[in-house]
């Protein structure tokens, strides 16, 4: 029979190897995404991307009210997920109108749906297999919007694999409550700053090269956990709160980079905002605690593998960090 500390170990170092075995894209919209787009009085484009993991792709499929008829779709694949586009025309305006995503329910996947008309308010909206289907409004509400950038934040940092494992690999190098939380409340406001300056069009950089130093980031990280001495402590040990900011500051771009392929509701764009670092910051401390918590497990049956184990999670970490980084250099 295998000790259970034994186990214990191989449980964590497998939770983290498939933590980053993730796909490289980890800014794009890891949810099924449904956009309407209007471009005149009566012709929409619809934009259809589904995941292949989950089953969207293949059992479910967005249904328009019966005043709207769409072309046949134009279908490509990328990366994981089905893309399809299609020309919609529909006689009348969308508003009070039901747009549904038919089969969600046997999928394992959530949608977020975009609608965004001609010189109205863009709206989005999170369906689920216990609601398929929304109703377009006038206006969005207030309670709407917040609920579903709370929820898209959330999502986005447990699925967005590169920010999943930046903040694993700061609580493997620090290890400590406290300072942990110090540091990752230094990070999100410093991601939160970024996110802001992005969206409202104050600053800016090209996607590209953000998703290759946001790779980087969580290389240097992997790096400082292997080389981590107590004896001798190296800067993101003495101020670890410095660095998770520096780093910070680029992931925000990053998280931008999903925010802007969705868009912003327009007249809620603080709230949306708002509720979007809120989902990230819930989401971030979500990671934490599992984290610290599986470091708890392994130092309370076998405090002398705790070491090997994160050790072990960093390489793991590094070397995927480093096949994101120069995937993403070389584009």
């Amino acid at each position: 029979m295998i000790p259970a500390r034994q186990v214990i170990l191989r449980l964590l170092l497998g939770l983290l190897l498939v933590l980053g075995a993730g796909s490289a894209q980890a800014d794009e919209l890891r949810p099924g995404y449904l956009a309407l787009t209007q471009r005149d009085a009566t012709h929409w484009e619809m934009i259809w991307k589904a995941p292949v993991l989950g089953g969207l792709a293949t059992r479910a499929h967005p249904r328009l009210p019966a005043f709207c008829v769409a072309a046949p779709p134009q279908a490509r694949l990328d990366g994981a997920a089905l893309v399809t586009v299609s020309a919609v025309t529909c006689s009348r305006s969308l508003a009070g109108a039901t747009v549904a995503l038919d089969g969600i329910e046997a999928s394992f996947t959530d949608a977020l749906v975009r609608v965004a008309p001609l010189n109205a308010p863009v709206q989005a909206e999170r369906l689920t297999a216990r609601r398929p289907a929304m109703t377009v409004a006038s206006t969005p509400s207030r309670w709407e919007v917040a609920r579903t950038y709370l929820m898209l934040g959330i999502e986005h940092i447990l699925t967005g694999y590169d920010h999943l494992l930046f903040v694993v690999s700061l609580v493997l190098l620090l290890g400590q409550l406290w300072v942990v939380v110090r540091a990752a409340t230094a990070f999100t406001i410093a991601h939160s700053l970024t996110l802001a300056g992005t969206t409202l069009g104050l600053i800016g950089l090209a996607q590209a090269p953000v998703e290759a130093l946001i790779a980087l980031s969580i290389v240097f990280l992997a790096v400082e956990v292997v080389k981590l001495d107590p004896a001798h402590p190296r800067l993101s040990t003495r101020v670890p709160w410095l660095v998770a900011f520096g780093f910070g500051l680029i992931h925000g771009f990053g998280f931008a980079g999903a925010l802007r392929e969705i868009g912003l509701p327009q007249g809620e764009v603080p709230v949306a905002l708002a509720t979007f670092n809120v989902g990230v910051e819930l989401g971030q401390l979500v990671i934490v605690g599992l984290t610290l918590a599986a470091m708890a497990l392994v130092r309370h049956f076998a405090s002398r593998a705790l070491r090997p184990a994160v050790r072990a999670a960093a390489y793991a970490i590094g070397t995927t960090a480093s096949f994101w980084f120069l995937q993403r250099l070389i584009g």
